[in-house]
């Protein structure tokens, strides 16, 4: 009898059709369907050699166990990313697309050993304090403004007129910022993910983020930065600079494709409808199957090594697939049979996922509110018809349009207003103009009315 060839073929549009050919994770092919992809790199075994963006060589982590190894291995695998030797060497342009995400940056993300434990642990500590009673009320507070303006209209962009929106501004009040501030850090981080004048965002961010610094040092409150600064490692102000902006920008990103890629699971899969549990269930298999960062967890080997059948050298980028690892075939017993949480969507080991407990209570808290106060939501596009944004790292939808019966705007109570609305006579001027600045500030505003 004949054997049947076990290579499977290359998705179309792939041009890595010999083997040992590096495999494009961009490109609109690889962005409408990164699954028949990953389906495809498995035949490397549990690595595969892959390309990130045009000349950005990596050896991508497909494999669940091999992924967990590698990432609990901090004596073989270095996060610092000065030791990027492609980048060293000048292979990869520094403006080159994918060099923004994965640069060194003075951060727990980008550190090892005692340096890394020092700020990991000052950020652990100081997101531990978060209430999470203040923290739903938050959650909700921003859904309810984010609904108020689109409501009425009875029918919204879901991505962009909600999920792209509510992590912001929850952060924002998390980390206590001033109308202005605030502004600017939403300008920023926007700008930053959206590909439009990113250097000029950054530079916007990283002013916004040093001022509010400088203001915490000044008038410490109730909040995630003070709290930061108050904390044993004793930040620098350079250091809290960095670790701010390291919490605004990894945990935007991240949970706006988080509650996007949920919504889009409760809309397109009828089952959800007969389950007691449905908010839960739909979030656990959204980080299963269509994780909010497919790739990621950059690492480098401290040496030339083997790893999982592959030589590497020092320096090499490796990279986890969160999302190939997740959806194994070896994973589909072991997950119908024990627990529905040991996905990878939160990385794990040394490096996991600080934040991922608030970062499920604001998920949970954004889709059931938006559930409730939308009980007939529905998609206003055929599913086929929705686009994935492109990129290695992300997995989020470009829109999501929905459409509903119109609701009528919620009004404030003016007991819930912001803890920081205007007191002093000189700051009441700037109060009133508050409805001319950005979101945050016109959020400020609608909280205190």
């Amino acid at each position: 009898m004949e054997a049947r060839p076990t290579t499977p073929v290359p998705p179309p549009g792939c041009p890595a059709h010999a083997d040992g050919g590096r495999v494009p994770l961009h490109g609109p092919e690889f962005q409408a369907d990164p699954q028949a992809y990953y389906a495809y790199l498995r035949h490397f075994g549990p690595t595969a050699p892959v390309e990130l963006a045009p000349g950005v060589e990596a050896t991508l982590v497909t494999d669940y166990a091999t992924a967990l190894q590698l990432l609990q291995d901090s004596g073989s695998f270095r996060k610092d990313a000065r030791r990027w030797r492609d980048l060293n060497e000048g292979h990869i342009s520094p403006d080159n697309p994918v060099v923004p995400v994965l640069a060194y940056r003075p951060t727990c993300m980008f550190s090892d050993g005692a340096e890394h434990l020092r700020l990991r642990q000052a950020i652990t500590d100081s997101m531990a304090r978060v209430d999470s009673r203040k923290l739903g009320r938050i959650t909700e507070q921003v859904s309810e403004y984010l609904i108020s303006q689109f409501g009425a209209r009875g029918s919204a962009d879901l991505l962009g007129d909600y999920a792209k929106q509510l992590p912001l501004l929850v952060f924002n009040e998390l980390f206590g910022c001033p109308a202005d501030i605030g502004d600017r850090v939403l300008f920023g981080i926007r700008g930053m993910f959206d590909g439009v004048n990113a250097e000029r965002a950054v530079e916007v961010l990283f002013g916004a983020v040093g001022e509010l610094v400088a203001l915490k040092r000044a008038r410490p409150g109730e909040d995630v930065p003070s709290w930061l600064m108050q904390h044993s490692a004793q930040l620098t102000d350079e250091e809290m600079v960095h670790q701010i902006a390291l919490l605004l920008i990894a945990g935007n990103e991240p949970l706006r494709n988080l509650i996007g890629n949920t919504l889009h699971r409760l809309l397109t899969h009828d089952a959800y409808a007969h389950k007691g549990g449905l908010i839960d269930e739909a979030i656990d298999d959204t980080l299963w199957e269509n994780p909010p960062m497919q790739n990621l967890a950059a690492h480098y080997p401290a040496a030339d090594m083997e790893f999982a059948g592959q030589k590497l050298r020092a320096g090499d980028l490796v990279l986890v697939s969160f999302a190939a690892a997740n959806t194994g075939p070896a994973l589909t017993a072991a997950r119908q049979s024990g627990s529905n949480r040991a996905h990878l969507a939160w990385s794990a080991g040394p490096h996991a996922c600080p934040s991922k407990d608030p970062a499920r209570q604001i998920t949970v808290t954004a889709i059931e509110n938006l559930l409730n106060r939308l009980p007939d939501v529905e998609l206003a596009v055929p599913e086929e018809s929705l686009v994935w944004r492109p990129g290695p790292f992300n997995r989020g939808l470009a829109v999501l349009p929905a459409r509903f019966t119109p609701v009528e705007t919620v009004r404030r109570n003016t007991a819930q207003a912001h803890p920081e609305a205007p007191a002093r006579p000189e700051e009441a001027e700037a109060g009133r103009k508050r409805e001319r600045g950005g979101m945050w500030s016109q959020f400020l505003t609608w909280l205190a009315k």
